[in-house]
């Protein structure tokens, strides 16, 4: 049953990072693509986080470090995102094939099952591998998200998923172009500006926080980036929920705009005995914004809803 709405926390907090010292690795793929991936911690069940779009890990700062003290914890990277290379202009770019590659890295981990926790797109990414490899799923944890199709609900209109196609094919046309109007925006300042301003909470997150996303932006082929917003567009997972079988745990912010909160509320409801922590004043980027709430309530579902006896991840 969904859990009651949680009271947003303004205590202070520390900085923490992932370790420094977590292991990375490139895993080369048949079809030629590589997937760049981490692995911090020791503990079952394993963990597998699954970014959102244009992200590589700046969401997990908090929860990270905080599982990886009693959980393995593996971070992968989308091809053409964060350390993984582009992929080849020949390579499909969807949802069900992010899931094939999330089961990809989890065979080079030597990880049997994993809790999935996904955040934004990547909550797409852990249905879809339910979907498709049930038997690799130990658990999920959704973060911020939508089961499909996220651009009809944006800001609860529809003009993203409108305006799409013309932003794709003016930046497919000036690749260029782009990048230095996306650059221009986030040295000057203005895309921080905005984000504080529309996005997030700008009283509960730390700026700093937010800065390691932009930074992956400006790295970022906006080409590529705006394929895979397409990719996510069209996929949905929502016929599936009601065939969720595992432990779930779905996280949401009451002032999200990206994936509003009435959406997280729609996913628990649809998976059988899910549960529901909303977060009070939390936005798209809730961890960061009430990370020790978000960490106590996944240690806490965790070790109520996933029996360690049943897991088959590896030592690290």
């Amino acid at each position: 049953m969904p859990r009651p709405d949680v009271p947003k926390s303004r205590a202070p907090r520390s900085r923490a990072r992932p370790a420094d010292g977590a292991s990375g690795a490139l895993t080369p793929l048949r079809d030629g693509a590589q997937l760049f991936w981490t692995s911090e911690g020791a503990g079952a069940p394993a963990v597998l986080l699954c970014d959102g779009l244009g992200c590589d890990g700046f969401i997990w700062r908090y929860l990270e470090p905080a599982l990886s003290q009693r959980h393995r914890v593996v971070h992968w990277h989308y091809p053409g995102h964060g350390r993984s290379p582009p992929p080849s202009e020949t390579r499909a770019i969807s949802i069900p094939r992010f899931a094939d590659d999330a089961v990809a890295v989890l065979d080079a981990a030597r990880v049997k099952r994993a809790v999935i926790i996904g955040h934004s797109m990547g909550v797409q990414v852990a249905l879809e591998m339910h979907r498709r490899h049930r038997a690799r799923v130990e658990a999920l944890v959704l973060v911020c998200g939508s089961p499909g199709r996220p651009l009809d609900t944006f800001h609860d209109t529809t003009v993203l998923r409108s305006l799409l196609p013309l932003l794709r094919k003016a930046t497919e046309a000036l690749p260029q172009g782009v990048s230095a109007l996306t650059r221009a925006a986030v040295r000057s300042g203005l895309a921080l500006q905005v984000a504080l301003h529309f996005e997030v909470n700008p009283e509960l997150v730390h700026r700093e926080d937010l800065e390691p996303y932009f930074a992956h932006l400006l790295a970022m082929d906006p080409r590529l980036f705006l394929r895979t917003m397409q990719a996510a567009s069209v996929h949905s997972a929502e016929d599936h929920l009601s065939a969720v079988d595992v432990p779930t745990l779905v996280v949401g912010g009451d002032r999200d705009h990206f994936t509003p909160p009435w959406l997280s509320r729609r996913m628990a409801q649809a998976i059988p005995d899910a549960e529901l922590c909303m977060v009070s004043g939390g936005s798209h980027t809730t961890p960061l914004e009430a990370p020790e709430l978000v960490d106590r309530a996944v240690a806490d579902f965790l070790r109520r809803r996933v029996s360690e006896c049943h897991t088959g991840a590896s030592p690290a």
